[in-house]
């Protein structure tokens, strides 16, 4: 469905082409007549679906969770009380979400995660992804760089057994990481949720049967 603005004015070229696309797209669409936060939640909707990471009880982390999308779904699945949800900016409250605005690398990060889960998580849950800058090669060092933070970080609170997600670019994990994750976890693999743009470089890596 194509969409025209009706005024432009005071946006940029690139700024006006990023809004026309957000309008037409098919599942910003849907997202908004299922009252959904954010086209976001049918790409967890999608990985769940395909390896079946969240279920009755577990204890989600999502880290970089606003505006909520991911967290939206994951509570649904695992029950309230059972999701925490950190980001550098703020969301809005989601019922039985605990949320904490904060670095996730951060020590009360981790502080909050044991107060309000109790113990270890069963799922992290990343989508974070640094602003590009059109510049193909530090785009994907920028989100390397992150990749890598959020892994050290899930294999500090991750319970035994437990999956981690993680949003990727431009052809995938990078070797030395993957080789990391395939000796920490059963199970790894990488996915592109249909609800990802097909011009976009982003597809997830998703880690599952954490080993002890």
């Amino acid at each position: 469905m194509k969409v025209k603005l009706k005024s432009s004015k005071g946006r940029s070229a690139s700024s006006n082409r990023w809004l026309m696309r957000q309008l037409s797209d098919p599942f910003v669409i849907k997202a908004k007549k299922e009252g959904l936060r954010s086209r976001a939640g049918f790409k967890i909707r999608e990985i769940d679906a395909k390896f079946g990471l969240l279920g009755r009880g577990l204890k989600v982390v999502d880290i970089g969770a606003a505006p909520g999308g991911w967290s939206e779904y994951a509570v649904q699945k695992v029950g309230k009380g059972n999701v925490v949800a950190i980001d550098l900016l703020d969301m809005k409250p989601i019922e039985g979400v605990a949320f904490l605005r904060t670095d996730f690398t951060s020590e009360p990060a981790k502080d909050f995660i044991k107060e309000k889960l109790g113990d270890k998580a069963d799922v992290v849950l990343s989508d974070i992804a640094p602003n590009t800058t059109g510049n193909a090669s530090l785009d994907h060092l920028q989100i390397m760089a992150l990749v890598e933070e959020a892994y050290d970080f899930a294999l500090e609170v991750l319970a035994p057994g437990g999956a981690f997600v993680a949003k990727v670019r431009q052809g995938g994990t990078e070797a030395a990481l993957l080789a990391r994750m395939k000796r920490d976890f059963a199970k790894v693999a990488h996915f592109k949720p249909e609800s990802s743009r097909k011009e976009s470089s982003e597809t997830y890596v998703v880690a599952i049967g954490g080993k002890p």
